[in-house]
């Protein structure tokens, strides 16, 4: 009897909905995540938060359990990275710097991937959380180039840069794929790139 077909994915994949955090700063984090991705709490109580900024019920959880720890060597720990939020166009998500830097939050690294220009940010926890935009403004067309090129199988983490450099770079009136095509190419690098692509200890 021939042995059964092995079936190393679903037939019919499941989508991701949400992702849920372990907090000791349970109300820090829900105004750093409103203030950042615009996620609102949908039922907020003593001990946890559900959030969205979209049609579901929430995309991100936090629960305030009483045995939680401060975590310990946080960024080279395995783990999570980071989650991620993508902004429909380059204006949006360029202006969405500029509101964030005007309240005192900025990234720790911004990263053009050829696939996406994306700036980084750490929550109050330490976690990351990506703010990006398709550099290709066409999901079928950057997957295809994450999958075919050679320049991202050469260099996937791509190229560090200045979001201020961007910023001005769109004042002198450039368009938003000159400035993607500069900042892929290294022009706007920061004067102090970061040593590596690890998350900022917070703890």
């Amino acid at each position: 009897m021939a042995a059964p077909a092995r079936k190393p994915r679903p037939v019919i994949a499941p989508k991701l909905h949400h992702s849920t955090f372990l907090t000791l700063k349970l109300d820090e984090m829900v105004a750093w995540y409103e203030k950042v991705a615009g996620l609102t709490p949908v039922h907020y109580s003593e001990g946890a938060a559900w959030l969205t900024n979209d049609e579901a019920n929430h995309r991100v959880a936090f629960v305030a359990h009483p045995a939680i720890k401060k975590p310990v060597d946080k960024p080279t720990s395995a783990g999570l990275h980071h989650t991620a939020f993508e902004y429909a166009n380059f204006d949006q998500w360029l202006d969405n710097y500029s509101r964030l830097k005007d309240e005192g939050i900025v990234p720790f690294m911004c990263l053009d991937h050829g696939i996406t220009m994306s700036m980084y940010y750490a929550d109050p926890e330490g976690n990351g959380v990506e703010i990006q935009v398709d550099a290709f403004g066409d999901w079928a067309v950057s997957k295809e180039w994450m999958w075919a090129s050679r320049e991202f199988a050469e260099n996937p983490i791509g190229q560090f840069f200045d979001p201020d450099k961007l910023v001005e770079a769109r004042e002198q009136g450039l368009s938003k794929d000159e400035i993607h095509a500069g900042a892929h190419a290294g022009k706007y690098a920061p004067e102090n790139p970061p040593a590596d692509i690890l998350l900022p200890e917070v703890y």
